[in-house]
């Protein structure tokens, strides 16, 4: 299994530049979204010592608390697996779903207990429509310069962010070709046990 840039996500909303870490997160727009998410992820990891120390349990906890309220999951896995998603029972997508969450989380839980105080700036929200939007950032990251995007849309909720950018390369676009390979050898069922090995112990100590 690649591991591309769902991690960005975490990294992103870890770090923070001039933002009050009290900032109420709004969801009314998007990028006010992104940057109170920001804010308060980055608050709650800088007091709890066992995210920092990369336990997995505190990480998984963080994660389900601060981020997934304001990610629409199920999108982006719909998205991936593209005309796939309605060969696949609800049972069978439920559990792609929450496989897929609980892959990207391990994957990354050691870059997220890396987080320090990188930097980043907000570029100026353009073209965003009345249901989807596009947050570019940029941040600094040991003098190296690296552009974030977030794709969201807009819910009955709120904005929702449910893809990510790094350098050109969108996270959806990236696993999707990686589902279909798997469909088109072993079916659905294929890509749920593949998912779901990756997310044994055996699985993650030979990562």
């Amino acid at each position: 299994m690649k591991k591309p840039f769902w991690m960005s996500m975490f990294v992103m909303l870890m770090m923070v530049c001039g933002l009050a870490r009290a900032q109420a997160i709004d969801a009314s727009t998007p990028d006010g979204l992104v940057k109170g998410l920001t804010a308060e992820v980055m608050s709650t990891v800088q007091g709890d010592k066992a995210v920092q120390s990369g336990n997995l349990d505190h990480i998984t906890q963080l994660v389900n608390d601060k981020i997934l309220p304001y990610t629409d999951f199920e999108r982006t896995t719909r998205l991936a697996m593209g005309r796939n998603w309605n060969k696949a029972t609800p049972e069978q997508q439920a559990q792609i779903v929450e496989q897929f969450k609980k892959l990207l989380i391990r994957t990354y839980s050691g870059a997220i207990a890396q987080i320090k105080n990188q930097q980043v700036t907000f570029q100026p929200l353009r073209g965003a429509s009345d249901t989807d939007a596009v947050v570019r950032t940029q941040v600094v990251n040991q003098g190296q310069p690296i552009e974030l995007d977030y794709r969201l849309e807009k819910t009955a909720n709120g904005w929702k962010i449910y893809d990510i950018n790094v350098l050109g390369a969108w996270l959806i676009q990236t696993y999707q070709q990686q589902f279909n390979e798997k469909i088109a050898q072993s079916g659905i069922d294929g890509l749920l046990d593949f998912l779901t090995h990756f997310n044994t112990p055996a699985a993650r100590g030979q990562s």
